[in-house]
């Protein structure tokens, strides 16, 4: 089930380097929309369409743009919108602030804050960091790993042996992202980024041995925080009744957020290596990616063949 999240302007100030220069008390206020505002029009007295859930964003432009009326009419303009205690309000580097934005913002207790940077790095840099905070999050019992560069999403029930593989796959270098519960969020459509909860970064839990901190056993490039989710391995106990897929023809899914994520289901077995077999469906879908697939190419040389168009075996 999907959670709808918000976050703390003090949070969003100490991630985006911005300095609070009035409104001290609001620096808890929650944001929960991605979107900003560039006040123009608000301004203008024009209210109608404002939206008080976003932050306000003040760059050169909306600057001039107040200068434009006498103090007493600046004043009541932005107080206007400032009473109505949207999130924050963010200056850019080469804006001055006026003094009325520092009274407003501890009257209303808006946090006034400035930036480092010019409006356009701001206002892309802080959308990408809210969209991917407040995406809409749910967790999977699985493992989730970088193979290849292919974030692989390793599941299937308790004790089938998801967290072992892991440990093989991260001891032949390739890194893991979270072990047991993995957060997932979509930060665009048909984008699916997977990653562990703080509490559990770096940990892989064994049974037998325990917890394993795999950046202390094996060094800082054997963890990443995240990943975007290109494959999903299922792992299911060996069953005599099943029909596997031999050829690799037959296209699985796992759906997360209405998007299709490719999916491979092998099944455990003694003697089977599934190491080996989850870093082989790996790099066999990386190369599907990159538009060649093994099954296809077989089946298409066998129906050459069938046909007689084929080169003879032996002269």
């Amino acid at each position: 089930m999907a959670v709808e999240r918000s976050i703390s302007v003090k949070k969003i100030a100490k991630h985006m380097e911005l300095a609070v220069v009035a409104g001290f008390e609001g620096i808890t206020r929650r944001v929960s929309v991605e979107m900003l505002a560039r006040p123009g029009v608000e301004f203008a007295g024009f209210l109608d369409f404002y939206d008080k859930e976003r932050i306000l964003l003040i760059g050169s432009k909306e600057a001039h743009f107040l200068r434009l009326f006498d103090e007493v009419i600046q004043k009541s303009r932005v107080e206007a919108v400032i009473k109505q205690e949207p999130p924050a309000v963010i200056f850019s580097v080469n804006v001055d602030i006026p003094e009325y934005f520092l009274e407003l913002g501890n009257k209303y207790n808006v946090p006034i804050l400035k930036s480092k940077e010019r409006t356009t790095p701001v206002n892309s840099k802080l959308y990408s960091y809210l969209r991917s905070e407040l995406a809409p999050r749910q967790s999977i019992h699985g493992t989730l790993l970088d193979i290849y560069g292919m974030g692989t999403l390793i599941i299937g029930k308790s004790g089938i042996g998801k967290s072992e593989t892991a440990l093989e796959l991260i001891k032949r270098n390739h890194i893991l992202i979270a072990d047991d519960r993995v957060d997932v969020y979509e930060t665009a459509p048909g984008i699916i980024i997977g990653q562990a909860p703080k509490i559990l970064e770096r940990y892989i839990e064994i049974r037998g041995i325990g917890i394993v901190d795999v950046v202390q056993m094996l060094g800082a490039g054997a963890f990443r925080e995240n990943k975007k989710i290109r494959l999903v391995v299922e792992l299911e106990p060996w069953d005599d009744k099943k029909v596997y897929d031999r050829l690799g023809l037959e296209t699985e899914v796992y759906e997360v957020f209405d998007t299709k994520i490719p999916k491979v289901t092998i099944p455990v077995l003694p003697g089977r290596n599934n190491a080996t077999l989850v870093e082989s469906a790996a790099m066999n879908q990386k190369l599907k990616y990159l538009g060649y697939n093994a099954a296809e190419q077989l089946v298409k040389n066998v129906a050459i063949k069938a046909a007689g168009k084929g080169e003879d075996d032996e002269e």
